[in-house]
């Protein structure tokens, strides 16, 4: 699945967005204990979709962009796949879209192409965390204008980025100088140097299959 639009960092990730670390070059999951928990995901084998709140800043090196506009789709398993009782619960997404982005670089204008399997995994705790996967090269973003750049994310591996989840109506998925490695390549004014991009968005979760219902991680 390809989507186009997005970011000059995202290259995330959002947020996601779709939609990622400030100083790492390598992102992984939050830590899970050496026992983990049980997770239940509900209702089983319900579609939701996530749709930023607010507005999701990106940044490698010293851009940083703002989008307003991110949306990404997925299905709770089917049980009994929905629950795993020794650890987290894993739902394929499609590829966020990233849109309505400014630049904090002047007369540069970014496009971004995500593809790939992506995957949200979900680990019932205090606090629940959620690890969203970026496959192998999974967003590639372009710029045009002032400074023509490629960036790369996950370019030799996919990349884990961490973040949280908390029940509510409607319940959200929230990343927080959540990071993914980079390659950004061009010329003058492309930040070369950067091996990480930071993400921070939060995103809402409707149930689109019964939305009277919530979607839900407990044990």
């Amino acid at each position: 699945m390809s989507r186009t639009r997005a970011t000059l960092a995202l290259g995330l990730a959002a947020a996601g967005a779709l939609t990622l670390g400030a100083a790492s070059a390598t992102a992984s999951p939050l830590p899970l204990s050496a026992a983990a928990g049980s997770t239940t995901v509900t209702p089983a084998g319900h579609a939701f979709k996530a749709t930023l709140s607010g507005k999701a800043t990106l940044k490698a090196g010293s851009v940083t962009v703002t989008c307003s506009v991110s949306v990404s789709t997925g299905t709770v398993p089917a049980a009994p796949g929905n629950h795993n009782p020794a650890g987290p619960v894993s739902s394929p997404i499609s590829a966020p879209t990233y849109s309505s982005c400014t630049s904090s670089m002047p007369g540069v204008t970014p496009t971004v192409t995500t593809s790939g399997d992506w995957k949200v995994s979900m680990q019932n705790g205090t606090p629940t965390t959620a690890t969203m996967t970026v496959p192998t090269g999974g967003l590639v973003v372009k710029t045009t204008g002032l400074a023509t750049c490629t960036v790369v994310t996950a370019p030799t591996a996919a990349a884990s980025v961490p973040g949280s989840w908390t029940n509510g109506a409607p319940p959200s998925l929230a990343f927080t100088n959540a990071s993914v490695p980079v390659k950004v390549t061009g010329g003058f004014g492309c930040p070369t140097s950067a091996t990480s991009s930071t993400f921070n968005a939060v995103y809402t979760v409707a149930n689109t299959t019964d939305p009277a219902q919530q979607i839900t991680v407990a044990p």
